[in-house]
């Protein structure tokens, strides 16, 4: 594995205006993990350019005011738009505990496959592996040179020395297809996206109508009601029209008679 020594400064300060301080003055805010406490330091941004800018696993050897630690990267925060680094976070490793790294695979060798006119197909770029620091390898060699058209090579093909591979040993890693199975895939992702670019439009397409049918019966039960609340309205008039021309009569009745006593 590849070592790159980086000096820096532990941080005394770690809120937000500091931090923005830092990047302006072109510094990177960095965080060291593990061991007993984690380490909060500053290092210029021009000295990350040769451990992130390249497919290459580096071990880092930090000096943050005249401590020594050694490190890998455990992630990168870029800035959107310019690019810029604008986080790094480290993981501490130990000479005798063993560590989990992403190694880059690199193949190896000229294929039988594609001599004849076969088309590589690589699956993983690289795979993640656990061993002690010292037996980390650059890169992990996969030699391609019986590999014929229509062969693979999964994880349960490989070994490495004192390394243990933790990816599921049934993953392809890199094989050679056909060119004619080269093409076929090609079609095949096309009318996949086609597929999928035509569920998703019947998908709308029911919302809609299940949306517009919602609306429907919406309108139709409100209608519904105004024209029983009317109908019931017209009734309650005709009764109470009905109560009044019964009474009506009889108090004409009771004032004939009261008039005729009268004369």
């Amino acid at each position: 594995m590849r070592v790159l020594e980086i000096k820096g400064i532990i941080r005394k300060e770690t809120g937000k205006n500091n931090t923005r301080k830092l990047r302006k003055e072109g510094n990177v805010p960095c965080v060291l993990y593990g061991g007993e406490r984690n380490v909060h330091f500053t290092a210029p941004e021009n000295s990350f350019k040769d451990l992130v800018f390249t497919h290459h696993v580096h071990l880092i050897n930090l000096d943050l005011d005249g401590n020594k630690y050694k490190a890998i990267i455990r992630d990168i925060q870029f800035h959107p738009v310019t690019d810029r680094i604008q986080h790094m976070d480290f993981i501490r490793v130990f000479d005798d505990v063993p560590t989990v790294v992403d190694i880059p695979v690199e193949l190896t060798g000229n294929s039988i496959g594609l001599k004849n006119g076969g088309k590589l197909r690589q699956k993983r770029r690289s795979l993640k592996v656990k061993g002690l620091i010292k037996d980390m390898p650059d890169m992990l060699e996969i030699d391609m040179t019986d590999v014929d058209i229509g062969q693979y090579i999964k994880i349960s093909d490989l070994s490495y020395d004192d390394l243990e591979i933790l990816t599921p040993g049934r993953v392809m890693v890199v094989g050679v297809v056909s060119s004619r199975v080269a093409a076929r895939s090609f079609i095949e992702a096309e009318e996949e996206a086609a597929a999928a670019a035509a569920a998703k439009a019947a998908e709308e397409e029911v919302k809609e109508v299940k949306e517009g049918k919602e609306a429907r019966e919406g309108k139709e039960a409100r209608e519904g009601k105004e024209a029983r609340e009317g109908k019931e309205a017209r009734e309650e008039k005709t009764e109470q029209g009905a109560a009044h021309a019964e009474k009506a009569p009889a108090g004409d009745k009771h004032s004939e008679g009261g008039h005729k006593k009268e004369h």
